[in-house]
């Protein structure tokens, strides 16, 4: 590698020999998220999972006008107690307000929602009211608190309030909120541009015929998946055979239209593994031994300038499919989601007791894949779910989180306390069941 290719890495991992912790790969890989990605207009039916540009501010208070929490009679506050029957003067509907003002001793029939007539303050529930003719009577009117049912205007937000942040994530509940302010689009970011691709001669795509060495492709429609759990504009760039030259000139490619390029596989010490050899003479790369378990294999860097004028940042994974997915989740997602804008995400993790032991072993983290339940008691208890290879797809299959081992630990017992990643918070379109 020459002067001009070496990395910030470079520093830290000289040669790419030593094992970086996982807080360390993570730090370094966060501090390559520079700049931000352009903004757009986006209808509301489609901004779902975008991420906001800009703050949003509440135009006119919701609900504009105080107005009635429940069916019932709206009337003065001050006259409960004084008399037990009004004369009905009018009604005020959701959709059509009352047009006057309430008179003395009068109530007006009002519906959910609709706006309190003028000079009413209190609304007593319809089941404590009995209609007679023009008349309601309250039997017992002292029993209502002046002032009950109502909504004050700007109750919900206020006018000029700060309602969603720059660097929030759309959710239902957001785009709902936007809604209700009449808003029909939000300024939003871009997409991430991502380009995925697997590579190894041994590796076929799904609906081929498997050939007696080969194996099907996974990794690459895993990352396709949580890519679009994170609203990227996924590049499908197929399987790449075992290439120098290949590879490189797909690399090259890949990162003139986009601004991350995935590839899985390639990335370890054998003598076909050429992903590692093409990225020696593209960029600024760095390669380094991760010391956790799965995913010790992973490379990241930069691969030059794009056509739109930004660093197109790369990084490749290792070859197993749990480790793709351990090593997405922990270290990528994170990136892309501070690439993409997104200020409030947080990895959160929980604290659970082991029903059973778990081995490891010292200096490095492990993650095995685990299943959480929740006792009658309240408390958070967690397994694995068997055997634990790193390319037994089928522990994540069965799991609901990932249960971290520290560094300084080679074992744990049953009744330990372990740090537990619940996929639902750290992996993309896990489903919320």
């Amino acid at each position: 590698m020459s002067n001009k290719d070496i990395s910030c890495f470079d520093s830290v991992t000289p040669q790419g020999n030593r094992h970086l912790k996982l807080e360390e790969g993570a730090r370094l890989i966060m501090s390559m998220a520079l700049g931000h990605l352009p903004s757009c207009d986006c209808p509301l039916s489609e901004a779902l999972g975008r991420v906001l540009s800009k703050d949003i501010t509440a135009p006119f208070n919701v609900p504009q006008n105080v107005n009635a929490a429940m069916d019932g009679f709206a009337l003065k506050g001050d006259e409960l107690g004084a008399q037990s029957e009004w004369d009905v003067q009018g009604q005020s509907l959701a959709g059509r307000a009352f047009d006057g003002l309430l008179q003395p001793g009068c109530a007006v029939k009002i519906t959910t929602g609709a706006p309190m007539p003028l000079g009413a303050d209190t609304v007593v529930m319809q089941e404590m009211c009995e209609l007679r003719g023009t008349r309601v009577v309250i039997a017992d009117s002292v029993a209502v608190r002046p002032g009950s049912n109502v909504r004050q205007a700007g109750e919900d937000i206020a006018v000029d309030s700060l309602v969603l942040q720059r660097g929030q994530r759309l959710g239902p509940i957001e785009i709902g909120m936007l809604a209700s302010l009449g808003l029909h689009q939000a300024s939003v970011y871009k997409p991430l541009k991502v380009a995925v691709f697997s590579t190894g001669d041994e590796v076929c795509a799904p609906g081929e015929e498997l050939h007696p060495s080969g194996i099907y492709d996974t990794n690459r429609y895993t990352l396709f998946s949580v890519l679009k759990g994170l609203e990227c504009e996924v590049e499908d760039l197929g399987i790449l055979p075992d290439d120098k030259a290949s590879i490189e000139q797909a690399l090259q490619q890949a990162a003139q239209r986009n601004r991350l390029v995935l590839t899985s596989g390639g990335v370890s010490v054998g003598e076909a593994d050429f992903v590692k050899q093409a990225l020696s003479s593209l960029g600024n790369t760095s390669f380094w031994q991760l010391a956790i378990r799965p995913g010790r294999p992973i490379a990241f860097g930069d691969l030059g300038l794009n056509q739109d004028g930004e660093l197109c940042l790369f990084a490749g994974l290792p070859g197993n499919p749990v480790a793709v997915m351990v090593t997405f989740c922990l270290l990528l997602q994170p990136l892309i989601r501070k690439l993409q804008g997104e200020t409030e995400w947080v990895g959160l993790t929980w604290q659970a007791r082991a029903t059973e032991p778990m081995k490891s072993r010292t200096g490095r983290s492990d993650f095995h894949r685990g299943i959480f339940t929740i006792t009658e008691g309240g408390e958070l208890e967690v397994r694995t779910t068997g055997h634990q290879g790193s390319g037994i797809l089928t522990s994540m299959h069965e799991a609901n989180c990932l249960i971290r081992i520290e560094e300084d630990r080679d074992r744990i017992e049953a009744g330990d306390r372990v740090r537990i990643y619940p996929f639902s918070r750290w992996l993309p379109g896990y489903p919320l069941v």
